[in-house]
């Protein structure tokens, strides 16, 4: 009978520490110095200055994206920045010359697209996204 209640009481006290699992540890704000801890990325005073950003397919990238680009990297297989360079590397990403920003005729436009490679797009984009225009 004592061996039950021992038992029952090891059981009850496993449930419990359990149930009281710690939490997980603050971190400070990723805002620039922001001293304030909290449990996401950011306080609830700089949340609003970094809006998530939306999914890939909600931006436009969804299937019928993957399979025109793919269709266009086919026929333009090379990238154009390497290529005016001299050079011949593989384009691996169709990009937007002048970026859409949400105007799906720009999006959608073939004449607003050219074939670049990884290291050409990223420079491109890191240029464009520190200083962005947008238009509606």
């Amino acid at each position: 009978m004592n061996k039950n209640i021992s038992s029952l009481r090891t059981a009850f006290l496993f449930s419990m520490e359990v149930a009281a699992m710690p939490r997980k540890a603050l971190k400070p704000c990723k805002h620039p110095g922001c001293p304030r801890l909290t449990e996401g990325a950011y306080c609830d005073e700089h949340k609003p200055l970094y809006p998530e950003r939306l999914s890939a397919s909600k931006r436009g990238y969804g299937s019928k994206w993957q399979r025109v680009s793919k269709a266009y990297l086919r026929k333009n297989p090379l990238c154009v920045k390497c290529l005016a360079q001299g050079k011949f590397v593989t384009a691996t990403v169709v990009d937007h010359v002048i970026p859409h920003r949400g105007d799906y005729s720009l999006m959608w436009s073939e004449s607003n697209w050219q074939a670049l490679c990884k290291s050409c797009h990223d420079k491109k984009t890191g240029q464009e996204e520190s200083r962005p225009v947008y238009k509606y």
